[in-house]
């Protein structure tokens, strides 16, 4: 068995099995999934990175030759948790990403609101609205794959949430939620703390079926820095306009222009984000 090492620190056997369902999921069909991790298991060696494998299998899945804009969507897939992450550098806030990602599900959404508790009056990341029901939103951001939300995070929200209950009505209070969102993980003791005190969590892997990864594709809200046909400091070039979805490149293609992009890379571009940016894709 080779040993992997993971963003966390820790390690953990490498299963080929985890490597073909995430790339099934991403959209590679089952013959492009069992060619990419045959490939890269042939290449391992005793503590290889999960980053190296991740590496190794996108630019496989991106040089596949079937498939044009498909492909290139498959491999944006499968990018997608490292293209959030780019939003650090970017300087683009993750809260604004959420508020987005509640919108799309129905909800009203604002971002920095100062919201006043029992106690003191609170900075809430998101605030948003929905049949009735106040949703109050702390966003943690990770610039790193292996950094969790822990214990303390879930202590510090779960209090905010409780004076923001306290200077409610009771009839209010019965009417609000408050959810801590983060792009990495949490840990198990912020998990088993948050299950106890009816705090909600939002992360890439939890809750199960309703995870933030799942969300994002089912609604379709794919970031520019997903998208494997245009260059990094061309994607900087969007972000720095604020123009951060790629759904919206084909209402507003003039935007490519504007930062160099154009002719048959454009049309490559545009191609990508038809074959990636639709919403309720069965995952």
């Amino acid at each position: 068995m080779i040993s992997v090492a993971k963003a966390d620190g820790t390690n953990e056997a490498f299963d080929p099995n985890k490597l073909v369902r995430s790339l099934r999921r991403a959209g590679a069909d089952e013959e492009q999934a069992g060619m990419i991790a045959r490939e890269v298991e042939a290449r391992l060696y005793t503590g290889i990175t999960t980053q190296e494998i991740y590496a190794r299998a996108f630019s496989l899945l991106r040089r596949t030759p079937e498939g044009g804009g498909v492909r290139r969507a498959a491999a944006a897939r499968y990018s997608l948790k490292r293209a959030v992450l780019n939003f650090g550098p970017s300087g683009f806030p993750f809260e604004s990403y959420i508020a987005e990602l509640l919108r799309t599900e129905g909800y009203s959404a604002e971002v920095d609101q100062m919201v006043k508790g029992a106690c003191v009056e609170h900075e809430v990341d998101v605030v948003a609205h929905k049949d009735g029901r106040t949703l109050y939103v702390e966003a943690k951001f990770h610039n790193s794959l292996g950094l969790r939300s822990d214990l303390k995070t879930a202590l510090y929200v779960q209090a905010r949430v409780e004076d923001l209950r306290r200077g409610r009505s009771e009839e209010e209070a019965a009417h609000m939620d408050g959810i801590l969102v983060t792009n990495t993980k949490f840990s198990e003791k912020a998990v088993q703390y948050a299950e106890c005190r009816g705090l909600g969590l939002l992360s890439w892997d939890y809750p199960r079926g309703a995870t933030l990864h799942e969300r994002i594709d089912r609604a379709g809200l794919y970031p520019v820095t997903a998208l494997t046909s245009l260059s990094k400091h061309e994607k900087t070039a969007l972000l720095s306009q604020r123009f951060v979805l790629c759904r919206a490149l084909p209402h507003q293609p003039e935007v490519l222009t504007q930062i160099g992009v154009s002719g048959n890379k454009a049309d490559r571009v545009l191609e990508e984000v038809g074959a990636l940016c639709i919403p309720g894709r069965d995952i």
